[in-house]
């Protein structure tokens, strides 16, 4: 419903007491918040808890079985949709800049008038004319090209990707196109579900800056804490149907929650220590001469409203790894490793070590080689050159990300039984229900399972294998939060040696103790620490590679010979000929560097979320362009009179 007559001071939307139910099961039991302009939320919650249905019921693709959905008149909302589509024939840059359509109408109806004007000079085409050009610069026309550009640049797709087109591309280019579309629409508010699923780490970085520039309100449902820590500032919890709110990013809230939680089982507690009492009172009275006390306490009873326990959060499983055969101290070494296929290196010089008990966490942008070297340590891949050495007693086992080691026609019982053929099925029923697969649901089909449901069911089959080496590709990809905790506490308590490619930096955090981190040019990075570690050091490398060097002290040039003067010049018309010419190529230089700079930072999300700022750069950006043809043609006149 639209907003009428309430004043309600600077509200976009609100639910209040939203309930919905599919077949009978209460998914929301009456979910309540509001959100204000310029709010930056994060939707929180186990898998199934109804977040994507709360945003189904905020666009209107859905209407809530009772209750109400609040929305200010006029409110413009955008959603990242998770499958994405486009016009037939659009390209990468066409398709972005389709989210200035109102500015393209104002384009096109002023050139209209522009080729009118030729021959009519009336008043009303004069004043229409005007009016358009007022909307035009209200609207950023000016600019909405280079924000165009500088988003496209920054969720991956370089120069040579824009003149693609849209059919053809992959599944996750298509979301991350779909995403910049999104954050051009200029929406009231956004609505983003899972926004870092197909972004690479340098990609979700650029995004966390973005979002902390922008002005206007969002609300995200994401599964990588790492971000909603660093672009939130309020978390919304869908928890037994209904909405909690707490102030501050995910990680003040995990503090918050606990907390509450345990507020919440003291009051429960001293409520069933009154109700029970109270009850006894009852009991006792309710014949007697204090009946009329009694009655009035069952009523009392009757009205009040019941605290709810705090149920345990047993939503991520157990996933407790068992006790593993002790490996040698040294598990693994590489030294000047290459790796990639035999027509193409991915990267090379690779060098680390890792003992007994360490865990190695593996990042880089897609296609940089993450994955492929896991295949070169699983011997699925011979290494290009370099050498990997093993250390005695490892028994290594696998994770793929694509979950490819589960067969879809097996009971999962007959899954895990897999590795485990001569268990009994009381054992292997009793292992499953530490991963959630409870009662019957351990006869159900691989092939029917969730994505959650396997990614659980393989790391099911991993731990119970008691490897005591782990490689782990993307481990959290399936996984809700309360299962990607469950997975780093197990973690942490594991006697093994850990290596993993993963683009969540909460659980490298918490598990990593060495980082590798593959480079776009072929190089890797090796640290010691985990990824907020290794962000840190990075960070303060690059800011001291930025400050100029002391110059070296240099021995002065010898003094050339007088050069024979040319043409009908004279030593004094050549002289400044050549001073000249050294000031325009110094100038030119000059221009050259400043227009790096200023294109490298009209790609930053600080920069393009500043419109003021963005046409200031391309203002100058312009400038440098005609500057600069001007000192080359002042350059070649000047070099012909010296010839």
């Amino acid at each position: 419903m639209s907003l009428r007559g309430l004043s309600i001071y600077a509200m976009l939307f609100r639910l209040s007491d939203a309930r919905k139910s599919y077949g009978g099961l209460e998914i929301l039991r009456g979910v309540s918040f509001q959100i204000n302009p310029g709010e930056k939320a994060g939707l929180v919650g186990r898998n199934g808890a109804g977040k994507t249905t709360v945003f189904r019921l905020i666009t209107g693709a859905e209407a809530p079985d009772s209750g109400e959905v609040i929305k200010m008149n006029g409110l413009r909302l955008g959603l990242l949709e998770q499958h994405v589509e486009f016009a037939a024939g659009e390209t990468v840059h066409t398709a972005a800049l389709s989210a200035f359509k109102e500015i393209h109408d104002i384009e096109a109806e002023m050139r209209t008038l522009e080729k009118r004007m030729e021959t009519d000079h009336s008043d009303e085409v004069l004043e229409r004319y005007a009016d358009l050009q007022l909307r035009f610069e209200q609207a950023d026309g000016f600019t909405y090209a280079a924000r165009a550009e500088a988003i496209l640049l920054g969720l991956g797709f370089t120069k040579e990707n824009w003149s693609l087109e849209t059919g053809s591309l992959s599944g996750g280019q298509k979301n991350r196109l779909g995403m910049a579309r999104l954050l051009l629409s200029g929406a009231d508010v956004l609505l983003l579900d899972e926004p870092t699923n197909h972004l690479d780490v340098n990609a979700v970085e650029w995004l966390e800056g973005f979002l902390a520039q922008y002005d206007k309100a969002y609300v995200v449902i994401s599964h990588d804490r790492y971000f909603l820590d660093r672009t939130t500032d309020r978390i919304i919890e869908i928890e037994n149907g209904r909405a909690v709110t707490y102030k501050g990013n995910y990680s003040k809230f995990i503090v918050e929650r606990e907390l509450r939680r345990e507020q919440q089982q003291r009051e429960y507690e001293n409520q069933q220590a009154l109700i029970n009492k109270t009850q006894e009172f009852i009991r006792r009275n309710i014949e007697g001469q204090k009946t009329k006390q009694a009655k009035s306490r069952r009523n009392m009873l009757e009205r009040m409203e019941r605290v709810e326990a705090v149920i345990a959060d047993r939503s991520g499983g157990q996933f407790g790894l068992k006790k593993v055969e002790r490996a040698g101290t040294n598990v693994l070494a590489a030294e000047d490793l290459a790796i990639g296929y035999p027509t193409k290196t991915l990267a090379t010089g690779i060098n680390f070590s890792l003992l007994r008990g360490e865990a190695l966490g593996i990042i880089g942008a897609n296609g940089t080689g993450k994955t492929t070297l896991l295949k070169t340590l699983l011997g699925e891949l011979r290494e290009l050159g370099g050498e990997i050495r093993w250390g005695t007693k490892t028994n290594v086992g696998y994770y793929s990300q694509n979950l490819a080691d589960l067969e879809p026609r097996n009971e999962i019982i007959q899954e895990l039984r897999r590795v485990a053929p001569m268990a009994d099925n009381g054992e292997l029923r009793s292992f499953l229900a530490r991963f959630l697969f409870m009662g019957e649901d351990v006869f159900k089909r691989v092939g029917d399972l969730s994505g959650g449901e396997k990614g659980r069911l393989a790391l099911a089959k991993l731990i119970y294998s008691r490897k005591n080496v782990l490689i782990l590709d993307e481990p959290t990809n399936h996984l809700d939060i309360p299962s990607r905790e469950a997975l780093e506490d197990a973690l942490a308590e594991y006697d093994g040696t850990v290596i993993t490619v993963s683009h969540d930096r909460f659980f490298l955090d918490k598990v990593a103790t060495q980082m590798l981190s593959f480079q776009p040019d072929g190089s890797t990075d090796v640290f010691a620490g985990n990824y907020t570690e290794y962000h840190d050091w990075l960070a303060d490398r690059e800011r001291n590679a930025a400050v100029p060097a002391e110059p070296a002290e240099t021995l002065p040039e010898p003094v050339p010979e007088p050069a024979k003067p040319a043409n009908n010049l004279s030593k004094n018309q050549r002289e400044r000929l050549e001073k000249r010419l050294k000031e325009i190529e110094a100038e030119i230089q000059a221009i050259e560097e400043e227009t790096e700079q200023l294109t490298l930072e009209l790609s930053t999300p600080e920069a393009s979320a500043d419109l003021a700022r963005v046409q200031t750069i391309s203002e100058k950006l312009a400038q440098n362009e005609s500057r600069t043809a001007d000192l080359y043609r002042e350059w070649e006149s000047a070099e012909e009179q010296l010839q």
